[in-house]
């Protein structure tokens, strides 16, 4: 997270400079009143980076011309490079972006009728080692920072000027939000701004392995976004299998927390199960998970397996899949098979990979 530097004297020899894109309006604005600047000032910054997508502060022309240059000494708000963009035959788009230090994350864009999702990372690499997750068998290199993961958001919007906006974010690309907890928050919070991206809870989603005590804190926070938590098994021996942070966190543990996470008025909880055909996949399974969350005001994604160079697990036949999901919905559960998007340019779930050995 970005440290907040106190305004120095235009007398001292050096600055640290500010980095805007890790910061809320609230922040901006104390920043730069303690410049000599009016506070609203520090509004019209934050609406000239997020809302028009500038990239100098020559270009805030609402500021006087010896305000935009002492920002220029003393602040910056650098965005992370996109040096890839592949659109797959669907409309899904995966944007690989370089960070300052060279490393490389990825995000992808999901169209769908009005909406237009974007999935950002959280990490460079991913320290979860789920089995069926391309990323996951990559090693965690480090977190985000807050500019890091907001600038991706602000780098694909900027492409977008002529086309429909960026509607919803989702937190589930790249490594394990809430094992970047403070950034993560802090990122939500600058979406949730009134100043800047403006987002309502209800279009920002956080997806989770099941770290227990990230849930619980996040509990606390107030920020009214839906959670997302992904499951795959209704069992531990399976699901000690496929993710190994159920050793560590096991279901029980995890059910009692989301029993008691707190749900804005009318909005649910989202499991997802990615279905791997002779693991999870079986009536028995099916019938697990409907024990595991009878009481839980919840949603069940079902998404079959997309194929991951070297791995050993396939998705299951389509009788099987719906099979799955005809015993989740006659036991009164909301159960949508996700189809695959974007599998043409790697895109799908659990395809994002850190690609630290090319360059691009």
């Amino acid at each position: 997270m970005s440290r907040r530097p106190t305004p120095m004297t235009m007398t001292e020899c050096t600055v640290e400079k500010a980095d805007f894109l890790g910061w809320t309006s609230e922040e901006l604005v104390t920043y730069v009143s303690g410049l000599g600047m009016k506070p609203f000032r520090g509004r019209q910054i934050y609406q000239w980076i997020y809302r028009h997508g500038v990239d100098t502060f020559a270009q805030m022309t609402t500021l006087s011309k010896s305000d935009r240059s002492m920002l220029q000494r003393m602040a910056g708000f650098e965005k992370p490079e996109m040096v890839e963009r592949l659109t797959s035959s669907d409309g899904t788009e995966k944007f690989l972006f370089r960070l300052a230090d060279g490393h490389r994350v990825e995000g992808v864009m999901i169209p769908d009728q009005n909406r237009r999702t974007l999935c950002v990372s959280t990490q460079v690499g991913c320290g979860m080692n789920c089995r069926f997750c391309c990323t996951g068998r990559s090693d965690l290199v480090r977190n985000l920072r807050v500019s890091e993961i907001v600038g991706q958001a602000l780098v694909v919007q900027a492409t977008r000027l002529d086309e429909r906006p960026l509607s919803h974010i989702v937190l589930m690309g790249m490594g394990e939000p809430l094992a970047n907890y403070e950034a993560t928050v802090q990122t939500v919070r600058i979406l949730l701004d009134l100043w800047g991206f403006n987002f309502s809870g209800r279009k920002i989603t956080l997806s989770t392995c099941g770290l227990v005590p990230g849930i619980a804190r996040l509990a606390g926070e107030g920020l009214g976004i839906n959670l997302a938590i992904s499951l795959n098994a209704a069992d531990d021996a399976t699901r000690n299998r496929l993710m190994p942070i159920n050793e560590k966190y096991p279901l029980g543990k995890l059910m009692n927390t989301l029993r008691r996470f707190p749900l804005p008025e009318r909005r649910r909880l989202t499991f997802e199960y990615v279905l791997i055909r002779g693991v999870n996949d079986s009536q028995k399974d099916a019938a697990g998970l409907a024990r595991l969350l009878r009481g839980i005001p919840c949603k069940i994604n079902l998404i079959p397996f997309n194929p991951v160079p070297g791995s050993p697990y396939e998705a299951p036949s389509r009788d099987r899949i719906e099979a799955f999901q005809d015993l989740l919905i006659g036991e009164k559960y909301t159960a949508l098979l996700r189809e695959s998007r974007g599998g043409d340019i790697a895109a799908a779930c659990g395809q994002l990979r850190e690609r630290l050995e090319h360059g691009g």
